[in-house]
Formats: C-alpha cells, sequence, structure tokens
C-alpha cells in the first residue's frame, strides 16, 4: 500500500489499513450538511444492496454491524463527539469545519470513513471522503473485494447527495 502524505488527519491511520479509497467533491454545503445529506441518503437501490449484503454475511457467516432503522439525520444531529453514533457509524473523532471521522467494526474487518473539508474555500468547499479498511482475517479481504464495485457505486451517490442542498 501506498500511504498519502496529504492526509495529516489520518497518518495514525494509513499504516495500518489494507485500502484506502479517497474521493472527491465540491459543494456549497457545510461539513455538516455534507455529513448529513451523504450518510442521510437512502434509496431504495441502496437498501436493496443492504438486503444482499445481509444474505451475504449470512452465507459468510459474518458478524456484522447492521444498518439500523433510524430518523432522518439533519446537521443539527451530526455529532463529533468520540463514541456517539452518527448514523451506523460511531464516532472516532473530529474536528466541527474541519473533519470527521467515523468507524465500524466487525468481526472480519474494521472500516473507517474520513470526511475532511480540503478546501473551505467560500461558498464552495472540497470534500475529500476517504475509506480506510483493514482485514482482520481472510474472509474480510474475499468480503471487501466482493463489495468493492458497489462499495464505489453507493459512496459516488453519497457524496453526490452530500453536496446538494
Amino acid at each position: 500500500m501506498t500511504t498519502r502524505t496529504d492526509l495529516p488527519e489520518l497518518e495514525d491511520l494509513l499504516p495500518t489499513s489494507d485500502v484506502v479509497d479517497v474521493k472527491a467533491a465540491r459543494g456549497p454545503v457545510s461539513l455538516r450538511q455534507f455529513v448529513a445529506g451523504s450518510l442521510g441518503y437512502s434509496p431504495v437501490w441502496v437498501k436493496a444492496l443492504f438486503g444482499i449484503r445481509i444474505v451475504v454475511a449470512k452465507v459468510l457467516r459474518l458478524d456484522m454491524v447492521g444498518v439500523p432503522l433510524h430518523d432522518r439525520l439533519t446537521p443539527d444531529t451530526v455529532s463529533f463527539a468520540p463514541g456517539d453514533q452518527v448514523s451506523f457509524f460511531t464516532v472516532i473523532r473530529g474536528e466541527e469545519h474541519h473533519y470527521l471521522v467515523l468507524g465500524v467494526e466487525d468481526n472480519h474487518l474494521t472500516a473507517q470513513l474520513a470526511i475532511i473539508v480540503a478546501d473551505d474555500a467560500t461558498p464552495v468547499r472540497e470534500y475529500k471522503v476517504v475509506t480506510l479498511v483493514q482485514y482482520k482475517r481472510g474472509v474480510g479481504k474475499f468480503y471487501y473485494n466482493l463489495i468493492r464495485p458497489f462499495h464505489h457505486l453507493v459512496v459516488r451517490s453519497m457524496i453526490n447527495a452530500g453536496v446538494r442542498r
């Protein structure tokens, strides 16, 4: 894995990550609005993919964190406090107006989602959305490679939803 040096917010997580995926977007929204729009995005096709994910997890005998039903995420409900929940993620750390690192841990892999304000030129900001994955065992690598194409599709769609007002 090549370590990226332009993500100082994640320098402690990069060396232990097996996968580092970075996507970028620009939009006229605050960090809280971007997070709420991205993680609150839940069209029928995404729900269907999560349903398929449950079946795959059962077949592979994976212990996975489910996607809970929750009220619509709003900018006011986005927390930056470590240990708090944002959607089905746990806040690892964050800094208001700068970045938010969220995580989820299963028995086969650990994943973090980082949303970083890369450029806060007003009124349009640039965001970097970074997925970090660490495999805990072989089935974690198999599972992630199985879902990788869908991961790219879902994350790109979430990002597009995040930059819309």
